[in-house]
């Protein structure tokens, strides 16, 4: 009897030894499986950081563009591989902006800088001069483009009073073939910058000089089926190239292009009569600036008031929400089809 609980006391011992090895080694497995998913998630952060490593060291072209247009333009062609920065802070009036010695830094250190020409900004030819041209690339956009004299009813004032100076209208990118141009222009200026990437710029800037031609389009076929032809505009008016591209004409009481210009009470009365006689249904108004005169006129004449958007700039919210020069010209399209009577 006794040696059997001798037996039964060796056999309880050795199951006890062989559940706890089953438990060290259920534990040292769990341990092991443990250790291989964090080295295999150690190795997946590994390779996201060499990923994203590999996307923070992509090359960009620094860009600065002097108004909106180019700088839709250019942000469009570059693709990734554009640092694109606005002149121009959101909001403010183009006409009335002078660069600060901070702009002019951001310039001389960008690859390209993209302008209007000295008739839109007089201030860019003394900087210009001072400019390593091995360094930044200078982009005049109006190069290519056949430029418009004033009209006669538009007297142009000088740069002391913030208007354009010469005899020619420097608004050429509200003309749609012109914006095709400028897009040829700033690909170009890539391409010579950055020639690796030449297939990247050439198919950006197709796709988009294919949308802008789309759009020109939509302009003359609007202009065929409008009651009125002739625009009126309660502020200085910048769409002469506009206007000469699709057969329209156009009314302002205002002379010139200086914000702060004020016109004659003789040409707000003249130009309520017109409304009166011509039966227009709307007055128009320019973008970031206030439509005090425009909305004189709209009540007197009993027309509604619509915005008719210049593109030189943008408002912070615009500019927030990533708008397109191709939305604001869009924009125009449907109002001027409300304002001049569209029948289709």
């Amino acid at each position: 009897m006794q040696r059997l609980k001798s037996k039964l006391g060796i056999l309880l011992l050795l199951s006890l030894v062989i559940m706890v090895g089953c438990s060290n080694n259920a534990s040292n497995n769990e341990q092991t499986e443990a250790s291989l998913a964090t080295s295999e998630a150690t190795s997946e952060e590994v390779t996201t950081e060499e990923e994203t490593t590999e996307e923070v060291l992509i090359e960009k072209i620094k860009i600065v563009a002097s108004l909106f247009p180019h700088y839709d333009f250019a942000r469009t062609i570059a693709g990734e591989f554009g640092d694109v920065t606005l002149l121009l802070p959101p909001g403010i009036e183009s006409h009335s902006f002078e660069p600060t010695p901070r702009d002019i830094i951001s310039i001389m250190d960008a690859k390209i800088f993209i302008y209007t020409n000295e008739l839109m900004e007089p201030w860019a030819h003394a900087m210009i001069e001072n400019v390593d041209s091995n360094q930044t690339a200078i982009v005049d956009l109006s190069v290519n483009i056949e430029l418009l004299k004033f009209d006669d009813d538009h007297d142009h004032v000088d740069s002391d009073d913030h208007g354009h100076e010469g005899e020619y209208d420097p608004h050429y990118w509200l003309d749609l073939n012109n914006a095709v141009i400028m897009v040829e222009t700033i690909k170009e200026a890539l391409i010579e910058a950055m020639p690796e990437q030449r297939d990247i710029f050439e198919a950006n800037a197709a796709q988009l000089s294919m949308a802008l031609i789309e759009l020109d389009n939509a302009f003359f076929d609007m202009a065929k089926h409008v009651q009125s032809k002739t625009i009126l505009s309660g502020r200085h008016f910048a769409f002469g190239y506009f206007a000469s591209r699709y057969g329209f004409d156009h009314k302002s009481p205002y002379k010139g292009f200086s914000p702060d210009a004020e016109p004659t009470p003789r040409n707000i009365a003249a130009l309520i009569n017109t409304i009166k006689t011509t039966n227009a249904k709307a007055i128009f108004f320019e973008e970031l600036i206030e439509p005090r005169v425009a909305n004189i006129i709209s009540e007197e004449a009993n027309v509604e008031l619509l915005l008719l958007h210049g593109a030189h700039n943008v408002s912070k919210d615009e500019l927030a929400s990533n708008t397109t020069y191709l939305e604001i010209m869009t924009g125009n399209l449907e109002r001027l089809k409300k304002g001049l009577g569209y029948n289709e």
